[in-house]
């Protein structure tokens, strides 16, 4: 059981950089995967990237070296660096936490990357 709460998202310009938070309401020391999905009216949903308990990374192709996946225990709290931002990075991203075999997610904070 655990609740998820996005912040950080708002109006970017393109090649501009943003950092989302996924603050936990418990520790995620213990927390096998997490990680970010995002979604556009008109696209279904699209994975970003997860995190391990270990601390290992994955990414779509679309973001890989651009976005940056990380988490800090002690603050409860993961984290994506966002750089070199694109239009169509614009989306609603959640952030995911798989505990005990049930996936928990936030409501979402919007990114919108424009001129």
């Amino acid at each position: 059981q655990v609740q998820l709460v996005e912040s950080g998202g708002g109006l970017v310009q393109p090649g501009g950089s943003l950092r989302l938070s996924c603050a936990a309401s418990r520790t995620i020391s213990s927390i096998y995967g997490m990680g970010w999905y995002r979604q556009t009216p008109g696209k279904q949903r699209e994975w970003v990237g997860t995190i391990t308990i270990g601390g290992s990374t994955n990414y779509a192709d679309s973001v890989k070296g651009r976005f940056s996946i990380s988490r800090d225990n002690a603050k409860n709290t993961m984290y994506v660096q966002m750089n070199s931002l694109k239009p169509e990075d614009t989306a609603v991203y959640n952030c995911y936490a798989d505990v005990r075999g049930i996936r928990y997610w936030g409501k979402g904070t919007l990114v919108t990357v424009s001129s």
